[in-house]
């Protein structure tokens, strides 16, 4: 039976792989193509400063939890809390301060020791030259360390091939609330 297998086997992808290459034989899985030709021109170093606030209560909420384990209530450091957000980046720490953009993604209690979230953030611009732009965040904040540092993993228009790092340091928290002000210096390189 075994044999009967192997050879029924061999016949099918033979035939699968030389019936798709008859289909397309210049199919290639990838190319090399010329950076130039696809309108990049030289890579910049771009710094860009703003405040992220982070609203979790009240009517006009910006951060809101969407799954919690059952353990999170009784831990310390909220593990397997995940929330959803839409919070506005302004110029100025002052959250009637000019909207630059909004922070929208998912960050998550990931740390049974400490506050530590997994960050999963669009920075998407509203204002001057990186309207329509955004970057994205993909790292670790551990939340009560003085400075943090993310990783830019990319970015869309001004921003494609976007690569860098973002340092939050939290301004304000107000302990009632749990609402928080973060200021984000944001180093990236970019086309």
């Amino acid at each position: 039976m075994a044999t009967k297998f192997s050879k029924l086997f061999f016949v099918i992808l033979f035939f699968s792989t030389t019936h798709s290459t008859e289909e397309n034989p210049n199919h290639t899985f990838s190319r090399i193509l010329s950076p130039a030709k696809q309108g990049l021109k030289k890579e910049k170093l771009s710094h860009l400063h703003f405040f992220f606030h982070d609203i979790v209560s009240g009517k006009n909420a910006t951060a809101v939890g969407v799954a919690q384990a059952a353990m999170t209530k009784t831990s310390a450091s909220l593990f397997g809390l995940v929330t959803m957000v839409d919070d506005p980046l302004t110029a100025e720490p002052s959250l009637s301060s000019k909207i630059v953009g909004r922070a929208q993604g998912i960050y998550a209690s990931a740390s049974q020791s400490d506050i530590s979230l997994l960050m999963v953030l669009n920075f998407a611009f509203v204002e001057g030259k990186y309207n329509g732009s955004s970057l994205s965040v993909l790292g670790r904040n551990s939340v009560l360390s003085g400075v943090r540092e993310m990783p830019i993993v990319g970015g869309s228009g001004l921003f494609r091939f976007a690569r860098g790092y973002a340092q939050a340091k939290t301004r304000e928290f107000d302990m009632k609330t749990g609402n928080a002000i973060v200021e984000y210096n944001v180093y990236v390189f970019h086309y």
